[in-house]
């Protein structure tokens, strides 16, 4: 166990005199650690603006305010993206070594999900900007980017986990379900280009593309939550860093809620009456069970996250689980109160988006401080690494702001199984 290395005295009263990034050395460490779940901030800053956009109950404001989010994050994703072009650039080494790393490969899901996030935003909201046509063509280019890189994700992320990852029986955690969502997130987003597709094959065949990702998705989540639930009932809650990734789970699960009825709302311009009416009917009898299962693992959620903030809940960049999750609950719950007329779920849709906006602001404060504020947030894996516990050890072992990430492969780590080597990332 090694110690993290110090600045000298120069380096640190430079530091001292900084107003942003005061706890870098250099000005090129903000790209030494720029992993696939930054992504996860623009997902959850893009959800704010398309959840406003498809709320049953709009108010004055709103739409532009959604729009200036929306703007915001689109900016983030060019400048993120941009970040992680100069990171594979000047720590090429680093970079090569993500997806072997059986925590953080899984959020190589993140990238194409903020793309397709802000690619609907683009249609959503942002035609008020730079126009329909425009938006619907850049709409189309960013999810055509994200769909492609979110299948590839889907195939690559669980493939190195069957192939090369060391497992144990307690190593399922929310972060499995981030490669696989992508697809889910393509099907939603792609209802929305539907009425803008050529009539004929060409919107037919992207009808069925997108039910044939949300059937793959929907599958494969849950197989991943049963794993979850299995891990949380046999092995505990686990380490206070881990805790916000429970929420990743609601992602799939009001994602399909969305999926299913946007696509229902729009099937009627590719099929028959008849199939329309089917498909149509059957996001109300899809959604309505899979939100009652949602707002059951919410209330879970919600206990075990309180229950560890009691003891102290480190902030990392875990914490935009809670943003992404809850928004994509709120856009089914948009979809599907029009559908069956529920003022219920229009009014709990709208009640969600509160909190969502308020647990945004939060989010968001906290990881403009730690990033652009102190830079800490950059200085990830530079830090020098403490033993992270495994599920059942105690979360009080965990180190202030960090996060664990098992490291190693089937050719790094023991093959007994007895034992896996581990690192902690400080992220705030």
């Amino acid at each position: 166990m090694s110690s993290p290395v110090q600045a000298d005295p120069l380096t640190k009263s430079i530091q001292s005199r900084r107003l942003l990034f005061r706890e870098l050395a250099r000005p090129l460490r903000l790209f030494s650690n720029i992993t696939p779940n930054w992504f996860g901030s623009i997902m959850g800053t893009g959800v704010v603006a398309n959840a406003a956009a498809s709320l049953p109950l709009q108010f004055l404001g709103l739409r532009a305010a959604a729009t200036v989010i929306w703007a915001v994050a689109a900016i983030l994703l060019v400048l993120l993206l941009a970040a992680t072009a100069m990171h594979w650039i000047r720590f090429p080494r680093v970079a090569r070594t993500h997806h072997l790393n059986p925590v953080m490969a899984h959020f190589y899901g993140a990238p194409p999900m903020a793309i397709l996030t802000v690619g609907a935003g683009t249609l959503l909201v942002g035609q008020a900007v730079i126009g329909l046509n425009a938006a619907v063509v850049v709409d189309t280019v960013l999810w055509s980017i994200g769909t492609a890189l979110g299948l590839a994700s889907a195939v690559a992320v669980p493939y190195l986990l069957f192939t090369r990852h060391e497992g144990a029986d307690d190593s399922a955690f929310g972060g499995w379900l981030m490669p696989i969502v992508p697809p889910m997130v393509s099907a939603a987003t792609g209802a929305l280009l539907i009425p803008y597709a050529p009539a004929g094959q060409a919107r037919l065949n992207l009808l069925l593309g997108c039910y044939a990702m949300f059937g793959l998705s929907l599958i494969a989540s849950f197989v991943v939550i049963v794993q979850i639930w299995s891990r949380l009932a046999r092995h505990s809650v686990g380490a206070a860093a881990a805790v916000p990734t429970l929420w990743i789970v609601l992602g799939p699960l009001g994602q399909a809620i969305t999926a299913a009825n946007l696509l229902g709302a729009n099937a009627h311009l590719a099929v028959n009456a008849e199939l329309a009416r089917a498909l149509e009917l059957f996001g109300v009898v899809f959604g309505v069970p899979t939100l009652g299962f949602s707002l059951l693992w919410a209330a879970l959620a919600t206990a075990i996250t309180a229950r560890t903030a009691r003891r102290r809940l480190p902030f990392s960049l875990t914490w935009w689980s809670f943003i992404f999750a809850i928004g994509t609950n709120v856009t089914g719950m948009s979809a599907l109160a029009p559908h069956t007329g529920s003022i219920a779920i229009a009014v709990l849709a709208d009640a969600a988006y509160v909190v969502l906006v308020a647990v945004w602001l939060i989010v968001a404060s906290r990881t403009f401080h730690g990033s652009v504020i102190r830079g800490s947030l950059f200085l990830a894996q530079a830090a020098a690494a403490n033993a992270v516990p495994t599920a059942q050890a105690p979360a009080s072992a965990v180190p202030d702001g960090a996060v664990p990430v098992i490291a190693g492969s089937r050719e790094h780590c023991d093959r007994g199984g007895q034992q896996q080597q581990s690192m902690t990332m400080p992220l705030g």
